[in-house]
């Protein structure tokens, strides 16, 4: 999966001289959390989040706060409170690709510049908890099987293959490593139609270190 699958396309953008007040009326009429700025050229210059706007301060300006100077709040700019040149995408980059971004520099949201380096979306991590949910089957009715397995090739062929031998239909997959004393190993997690969870159960056994948790959802 790749975020031109996620993307918002042509998501509502802000020019920097927009007021801070402005900014929140529009974030929350459009019941949204992140505005990209652009210049009158449509150009990628930043990035403000609804959270941005409320914590913004007159300090920029006077040691006072704006909540005691409603009117000064009114001259104070979504410039002076977003983030300049902030972290892109394109829109060929994979998903999982994202969200370590995401994670690793503790952002909400990525723009996603096209091949002229304008901007035609915006992932977020709304958009990427869809994404993982779908992976794992969230939508879909069936029996989630979460396991732990060894770190051995051909692990996951026997288990969808014991699946598979009693007429099981996987639409949900997820992994997870684990490094620790004991060694390396994988957790695995799993939505399948069409069987019992205790069947199902039973299948994999001779193929996991052990079942950790089996339920109907």
């Amino acid at each position: 999966m790749l975020v031109r699958e996620l993307m918002t396309l042509k998501p509502t953008v802000v020019l920097p001289e927009m007021s801070v007040p402005d900014a929140l009326i529009l974030i929350r009429g459009r019941k949204i959390n992140h505005l990209p700025v652009v210049d009158e050229k449509g150009k990628l210059v930043g990035i403000v989040a609804e959270q941005d706007l409320l914590h913004a301060s007159a300090s920029s300006v006077t040691t006072l706060s704006v909540w005691e100077l409603p009117s000064l709040l009114a001259k104070i700019t979504v410039n002076m409170v977003m983030v300049k040149n902030p972290v892109t995408v394109n829109e060929d980059t994979p998903v999982e690709e994202a969200a370590r971004i995401m994670a690793d520099k503790g952002i909400g949201c990525l723009p996603v510049l096209g091949d002229d380096g304008g901007m035609i979306g915006l992932v977020t991590k709304s958009d990427l908890f869809r994404a993982f949910m779908e992976l794992l089957g969230g939508r879909r009715h069936g029996v989630r099987i979460w396991a732990e397995t060894p770190d051995t090739k051909g692990t996951i062929a026997k288990i969808t293959g014991a699946i598979a031998a009693v007429s099981g239909n996987i639409v949900g997959l997820g992994f997870n490593e684990i490094h620790d004393v004991k060694g390396s190993r994988w957790e695995i997690t799993l939505k399948v139609q069409d069987v019992p969870a205790e069947k199902l159960a039973e299948a994999i056994k001779p193929f996991v270190i052990s079942v950790k948790d089996v339920r109907e959802s």
